[in-house]
């Protein structure tokens, strides 16, 4: 396969041989020696894996989190980090969740390009003729991503271009989730499936997930299991309807219809998620600073953004819970269940105060026990039937939800609590070794060490906290050295199978 689609300029692979002094507010360089270590250790030459054994490919989210961490060593390297993952964009917009990496062996990661078939299955959606890619999504934070590298070094970005050449994918991206995946007839994107949210396996699902049968155990291997307890991971049996419902989109040519009818959601899961429109309406506020800088007005975007965080509080806000649910798109019923993704919405700033104040009530409060009980925000309600503090995504504390809610609480002005995050998640990234994930009571490590997006994060954090008055320049202070270099590179692969759309501007 031809790995041209993979390497948006040459000498991305040199290493991150720079590590930056003391930070104005005293931070211990020692975290960040540590976080370089594993973010070095995870480096491919274009690209950043989250783990090198359970995850040995890119993945979307992650390489969005990653670069936000690593634009305080290098920008160019982060850059090149999202470069990378948008030169596998398909021809109708959609960024998929994982570009696989053919070095890789078929049965280090299942479901593998094998499974997937992204070249033929997808031809009709644009699918890239040389890359193997999955075909679903994940949470659409790399606008917000891209912008924040751009403020960490403007100069280089602009000599580069970097802006001028991923904002027309980055535009696709959104009206692909903005248009084709609108299921519910309201405005905001639904997910297909439960890895496109990003929380895979929270009882969050279980519901919609209970209309799906399950692919027989036998049809297909775990490789997660060699890598992490069993008592960790999905079952067996959530994990064949992963499957099953990953195989149907595949088989329809990875169609998107609205209503579920045809498509996506045919399979009897479709839900509007709160986190995932929360992470597209904050990155619509990014795209229109990025119009912005590019000579546009940006003021679409802006009144897209307010007019979708008003959609998303008359469609998910449950006041009663204090907190936003997610809304099954086939029963057109809310999701009773209260997962973290609930609180992600938040970031967003134009949200009513009285809906932030119950956020953060609801966050502190039996539920989530943030500051009281727990230590890290769990990934779900600590009162739930389904708790269980070290099963993935059913009750373990993550560093991406904890990076997102701590930028959240300081966009509303809760600066103590934002402090007291930022302190939780610098201290466990340190002590589990960058867990994937730990027990929100106690910190332990749970799941992989040496993930890419909590060494990454915590660096972002050990700069200093985020201050929403001056975002201009991160954390007070600019990076003192570009490891790798500022030389001119080439510009952005362009797909063959690129539409005209992702090809031409956004005015927006």
């Amino acid at each position: 396969m031809d790995r041209t689609a993979q390497l948006p300029f040459p000498g991305a692979e040199s290493a991150l041989a720079h590590v930056p002094p003391r930070g104005p507010d005293g931070a211990r360089t020692g975290i960040r020696t540590k976080a370089v270590r594993v973010l070095e250790a995870n480096w491919t030459g274009t690209s950043t894996v989250p783990s090198r054994g359970l995850y040995p490919h890119q993945w979307s989210w992650d390489s969005a989190f990653i670069a936000i961490g690593l634009r305080h060593l290098s920008p160019l390297r982060a850059q090149t980090e999202l470069e990378t993952l948008l030169a596998a964009q398909w021809g109708d917009g959609r960024v998929p969740h994982i570009v696989f990496n053919p070095s890789v062996p078929l049965d280090a990661y299942f479901p593998s390009p094998d499974f997937w078939r992204s070249v033929s299955a997808g031809r009709a959606a644009g699918a890239p003729r040389t890359v193997q890619t999955s075909g679903i999504v994940q949470p659409p934070v790399h606008a917000l991503a891209a912008w924040l590298v751009h403020e960490a070094d403007p100069g280089l970005s602009r000599a580069r271009g970097f802006l001028a050449r991923v904002h027309p994918r980055l535009a696709a991206w959104h009206r692909y989730l903005l248009h084709r995946r609108d299921l519910g007839g309201a405005g905001l994107a639904a997910v297909v499936h439960p890895w496109e949210q990003g929380m895979d396996n929270s009882p969050c699902w279980d519901g919609p997930l209970a209309r799906v049968t399950p692919a027989p155990a036998r049809s297909f291997r775990r490789a997660d299991l060699a890598h992490g307890a069993p008592e960790d991971r999905p079952t067996d049996l959530d994990y064949g309807r992963y499957v099953r419902l990953a195989a149907a989109y595949r088989d329809r040519g990875y169609r998107d219809a609205p209503g579920g009818g045809h498509g996506a959601g045919r399979g009897g899961f479709a839900v509007e998620d709160p986190a995932f429109n929360a992470l597209l309406i904050a990155s619509e506020h990014a795209l229109a600073r990025i119009a912005r800088e590019l000579g546009a007005a940006g003021t679409a975007r802006q009144a897209r953004a307010e007019r979708l965080t008003d959609v998303l509080i008359d469609r998910l806000f449950d006041e009663r819970k204090g907190m936003f649910l997610c809304r099954d798109v086939r029963s057109g019923e809310p999701i009773p269940e209260r997962g973290v993704g609930g609180l992600i919405p938040l970031l967003l700033p134009t949200l009513p105060r009285e809906v932030a104040d119950a956020l953060v009530r609801t966050l502190t409060g039996p539920h989530f026990g943030l500051g009281v009980s727990t230590r890290l925000v769990p990934s779900y309600d600590l009162l739930g039937e389904s708790f269980d503090r070290q099963r993935y995504w059913r009750g373990p504390a993550w560093f991406n939800t904890a990076w997102l809610v701590e930028r959240g609480l300081r966009t509303h002005g809760e600066r103590a609590r934002a402090d007291a995050l930022r302190s939780a998640v610098l201290a466990l990234a340190d002590t589990s070794g960058f867990a994937e994930y730990v027990d929100p009571y106690t910190g332990e490590a749970c799941g992989a060490t040496g993930f890419g997006w909590t060494a990454a994060l915590a660096l972002d954090l050990s700069y200093g906290p985020y201050d929403p008055q001056h975002p201009r320049a991160p954390y007070g202070r600019r990076h003192p050295h570009d490891p790798l270099g500022r030389t001119a590179e080439r510009p952005l692969h362009d797909q063959t199978t690129a539409s005209s759309e992702l090809r031409g501007g956004d005015r927006g």
